[in-house]
């Protein structure tokens, strides 16, 4: 499908919300900004869709557990999932409190500008990110929309700097989390499997512990953020879980191990006989890992729709009640069609154009099998249980991704002292490095020769430097790295100045 299809389909979807909108709410006053609200929050759904669900299924596309299309198929389906049956019924009109409402002075048009722009913004910003390969914190475009326009509405003064001072924080928590973790299972993995001489016989023991602590993470995972909107329907399900607006850590923790233990009860014994059949090989072990990745992909999207739709739909939401009320309200009921305008612009956005964005984590940075996608989506799990529990603030991309980069490092450090032919011809020139360094040191008062013995050196070392260069991007690619990271640093400010513009565009239309 070329890419003027997929921006005709793309904007047919737009155009389809714009004509619902319009079909169902006529009678509203202002419905020609809600219908341009309504198409804002589908093309931001669509570029979430596009860029921050590959995260959710790019290591497991890059290790061959799972094809795009089967990804795209699975994450589709359980984004929606999340969005519909766990996405909640009220948002917070102000994302993650970074104005103070009092900034519209009670006027709810300038309110519904501001978030309009916030929509856009945080998309444009999205839609860019996603062209240039580079995966980036949607909540942190919607955080930094929603402040360029309260900017401009009421000033400086009217931003809770402190969380925006949480919010940079999490530019480094989530990723070194995230990285650290990975490359902590990746080396439990490697240690305890791959560099024992009986490798199926370890893989027999240690396969199913790990995927039982993925299990309990996923759960814990899944009941504190997918569940927590509908955690008032589960309570009258069962009524002898402690009575609490949302799940707390305790009863999270329990469940996951309560499904810990079932899947290990359940997956020992298919582990044992599968080994049976198998190499005692590192490829032959990978394929023990290939179902707990497609099961961790779909988790993660369901998680995924049911906790981060809002940063699509909540603005959108936000704009329907101001309408609708022409009031600013703190929190905003979210009617079930903005709810569905969100699951299905991300579904619509991640198949249209989520396949770039799925390459580039799975396959660009750094080179996945199974284990090292498995470590990375446990990692997406456990990070985001434990900085939930801690008040860190965290972005679900920047840990995945950080949890690509971990593994990356950890391989090129394990492997410092390899023997692959790479690191033999390393070897090799530092040699000659060293013997040319010798040689300088030996040559006495010929200056002659010291001089060619300094021009031999610079040439030398010039080689090693080059090798060394080529074998760390075996391992991870700086390049991406460092255009990531910068997307990174660059998102919130971006989208806020965007978000800045289109405020006053639409303030001065009066639309």
């Amino acid at each position: 499908m070329n890419n003027l299809i997929k921006v005709i389909l793309g904007a047919g979807f737009a155009t389809a919300v714009a004509y619902f909108v319009h079909s169902s709410f006529g009678n509203l006053p202002h419905i020609e900004f809600l219908m341009i609200a309504g198409v804002f929050g589908a093309y931001m759904a669509m570029n979430i869709g596009a860029n921050d669900v590959a995260n959710n299924v790019g290591p497991a596309v890059g290790s061959g557990a799972i094809t795009i299309g089967g990804a795209i198929l699975i994450a589709s389906i359980f984004e929606a999932s999340g969005a519909l049956i766990a996405g909640g019924d009220v948002v917070s009109t102000i994302k993650k409190g970074i104005i103070d409402p009092v900034a519209f002075s009670g006027d709810p048009m300038m309110f519904v500008y501001a978030m309009a722009a916030a929509l856009l913004s945080a998309a444009l910003w999205l839609n860019l990110a996603t062209w240039l390969k580079a995966p980036v914190s949607t909540t942190h475009s919607i955080v930094g929309g929603v402040m360029g326009a309260g900017i401009a509405a009421g000033g400086f003064a009217i931003v809770s700097w402190g969380t925006m001072g949480k919010i940079v924080a999490s530019w480094i928590i989530s990723p070194l989390l995230g990285g650290l973790i990975a490359a902590g299972f990746l080396y439990i993995i490697k240690s305890e499997i791959l560099h024992k001489e009986n490798r199926l016989e370890s893989a027999k023991k240690v396969v199913p512990i790990l995927v039982s602590i993925m299990a309990m993470a996923f759960i814990t995972y899944l009941t504190i953020k997918g569940l927590k909107h509908i955690w008032g329907d589960i309570l009258n399900i069962l009524p002898f879980l402690p009575e609490s607006k949302k799940p707390s850590i305790g009863v999270a923790l329990l469940f996951g191990a309560i499904g810990a233990v079932i899947t290990y009860i359940l997956i020992k014994p298919r582990i044992s006989k599968k080994v049976e059949s198998l190499k005692n090989d590192r490829v032959a072990i990978n394929t023990l890992f290939t179902i707990p990745l497609i099961f961790a992909a779909a988790m993660l999207s369901f998680a995924h729709g049911a906790n981060d739709v809002a940063n699509a739909v909540g603005p959108l939401a936000a704009i329907y009640d101001a309408i609708a009320h022409t009031t600013i309200s703190a929190k905003a009921s979210i009617p079930l069609w903005v709810m569905v305008v969100g699951g299905l612009g991300i579904s619509v956005g991640l198949a249209l154009f989520g396949p770039r964005l799925i390459k580039t984590v799975g396959s660009e940075i750094t080179e996945l099998d199974q284990m090292r996608a498995f470590s990375i989506m446990m990692a997406a799990a456990i990070t985001v249980v434990i900085a939930s529990q801690l008040g860190l603030p965290v972005s679900s991309t920047h840990i995945a991704v950080g949890g690509v980069f971990g593994v990356g490092f950890l391989r090129e450090w394990l492997d410092r002292k390899g023997t692959n032919e790479k690191h033999q011809e390393l070897n090799a020139q530092l040699a000659i490095v060293d013997k040319v360094k010798n040689d300088l040191a030996n040559v006495g008062d010929n200056y002659k020769r010291k001089v060619e013995l300094m021009e031999q050196l610079k040439i030398e070392k010039k080689s090693a430097k080059k090798i060394k260069k080529e074998l760390r991007e075996n391992y991870v690619k700086r390049g991406m790295v460092k255009k990531i990271i910068l997307a990174w640093i660059i998102t919130v400010p971006v989208a806020a100045m965007l978000s800045a513009f289109v405020f006053y565009i639409l303030k001065g239309m009066g639309v």
